[in-house]
């Protein structure tokens, strides 16, 4: 069966279930973001500024002519502009510290990033889907209501940032408890979701895996390389770059996944690579950041470890990230 037919199944209490795990994840952003993020951003915002114009205009630009390049089919097109359009996730304060990276500037992109998402990911799906032909035609198919699926992505994004940050400056000790079981929780909990709902639908699948595989691979490191390269064209230091790259590389494909059963009736080149891109980005990040470490302590430099030092929209908080 041609993967552009192939539709998913999913009931209406597994979709609320996913709509709760990633609300969950969220609040685990939302609780390590502080007002003072806000702050300093306000006073120095090229970099977060850049990060956001290389995540919602950059990578989606890049991922269309990436799609007509590869000439993927249709569902998978779209599936990646989905990718591409959807916010950072929590994962990439974790591999940005990993990586000896500039974790206070990784943690004000990802809160930035999040809120911006609630106004512009609905549009910037609708715009980029547009500019190929195949998913133009493909999304004719679909009544995509923008309304709708701004007050989605309000409920699993907006919400939890406004239960979490008041939560997180009024309990600061609790939460610093609570916060790592939170984030821990919620991914462990959509990776389960991921792999229980594929393997259920995987029949019809099965022939298209080795094409989604590749094609996630490919995509996922462009994203990385869009982030790096990005930084560097304007000569940001290297913990920045490194910051930049796992913003821009490590998408939270758990919104997409939710977007696509919610507003595209499961199509299955669409869910399938937003599922594998939320478990091999994990996998590419650790191997990128685990490379950085380990080319670090052969040149026998802390080179990020600056990032304890290295200028950033709100200094660093440390390894907590």
């Amino acid at each position: 069966m041609p993967i552009d037919d192939v539709v998913l199944s999913f009931t209406p209490a597994s979709l609320m279930l996913l709509n709760a795990v990633l609300a969950f994840i969220i609040l685990g952003i939302a609780l390590e973001v502080r007002p003072a993020d806000f702050r300093a951003v306000a006073r120095s915002p090229k970099a977060v500024l850049l990060g956001i114009c290389a995540q919602y205009l950059v990578l989606p630009a890049v991922t269309v002519g990436l799609a007509l390049v590869l000439r993927v089919p249709a569902s998978i097109a779209l599936g990646m502009i989905l990718v591409a359009c959807c916010p950072p996730g929590g994962i990439s304060n974790v591999l940005t510290h990993r990586a000896h990276g500039n974790v206070a500037l990784s943690a004000s992109m990802t809160a930035v990033s999040n809120l911006v998402a609630i106004a512009v990911m609905p549009l910037n799906v609708a715009l980029w889907a547009r500019l190929n032909p195949a998913t133009a035609g493909l999304m004719r198919n679909f009544s995509l209501d923008r309304w709708d699926m701004l007050v989605q992505v309000l409920l699993i994004i907006g919400v939890p940032f406004a239960v979490g940050m008041p939560l997180a400056r009024r309990f600061p000790a609790v939460i610093d408890i609570v916060r790592p079981w939170v984030q821990r929780i919620g991914l462990v909990a959509l990776l389960v979701f991921i792999v229980a709902g594929t393997a259920s639908n995987l029949g019809p699948l099965r022939e298209h895996l080795g094409t989604i595989f590749l094609v996630v691979l490919l995509h996922d490191a462009v994203a990385l390389a869009v982030g790096y390269w990005t930084a560097a064209a304007v000569r940001l230091d290297e913990p920045s770059r490194r910051a930049f790259t796992f913003e821009v590389g490590a998408r939270n494909t758990g919104l997409g996944l939710g977007l696509t059963l919610t507003f595209f009736a499961g199509l299955g080149g669409m869910a399938m690579v937003a599922a594998w891109w939320g478990i091999w980005d994990i996998l590419a990040g650790l191997l990128l950041a685990a490379w950085w470490r380990r080319r670090d302590a052969r040149r026998g430099t802390a080179a990020a470890a600056g990032s304890t030092g290295s200028a950033g929209p709100a200094g660093n908080r440390g390894t907590g990230r």
